[in-house]
């Protein structure tokens, strides 16, 4: 069997294994898929020696349409505002479907997630790098003026967190919208910039006279 072939099966196995876990809600090791699926073992371990690969392909799979989304953005020629908004907001709205098409799967995701988190870290840091390529492509245009690309990087994933983490998309879904993810980009280009402003410059609280 050729190499194609072969990641052709792991794709449908995957597939399959996900569903399993949707449907029972919770992940499966190798050993239970076997169950699960009616597969047989020495195949599976052919596809998946370990249950580290499986989870990395469980992983790869869940997050390919937020990194294609991510790609068609960054091969735009959109202005780099609107670059911005495009990252955050369609990354955000498939995220927004995953949940209200599926809550309950969408939280095993998230606990699994939480479970493995450096297995998962590699898809992370790629959207850090491509918010990077973005941070630098608006300050040439002068925005974020005085800031270094990683204290940028810092200040916008903690202000946008709420738009692109899951858990805080389950929590607070219905509070969330493009509308509002809009104007918070926008505030971000009127304003951030690492110019002291005055709100650190006091020593302390004083009773207002």
């Amino acid at each position: 069997m050729s190499e194609e072939e072969l990641d052709q099966e792991r794709h449908k196995v995957v597939r399959a294994a996900m569903d399993a876990m949707e449907r029972r809600g919770e992940e499966l090791t190798r050993s239970k898929l076997v169950a699960e699926l009616g597969i047989a073992r020495v195949r599976l371990d052919t596809l998946f020696p370990d249950d580290n690969a499986l989870f990395d392909a469980v992983v790869a799979e869940w997050f390919a349409p937020k990194l294609a989304v991510m790609d068609e953005v960054m091969a735009s020629d959109l202005p780099v505002r609107r670059k911005v908004y495009e990252f955050f907001a369609r990354r955000f709205i498939l995220l927004r479907d995953n949940f209200r098409a599926d809550p309950a799967a969408f939280r095993l995701y998230i606990e699994m997630g939480e479970q493995h988190f450096e297995r998962a870290r590699s898809f992370i840091d790629l959207a850090d790098h491509y918010l990077c390529e973005l941070i630098a492509e608006a300050q040439v245009e002068g925005y974020f003026p005085d800031l270094a690309i990683n204290d940028a990087l810092s200040l916008i994933n903690q202000i946008v967190n709420c738009y692109i983490q899951p858990y805080h998309i389950a929590m607070l879904e219905d509070r969330l919208s493009e509308d509002k993810l809009a104007r918070i980009i926008d505030t971000l280009f009127e304003g951030l910039s690492g110019t002291d402003r005055g709100a650190k410059g006091v020593s302390g609280l004083r009773a207002a006279s």
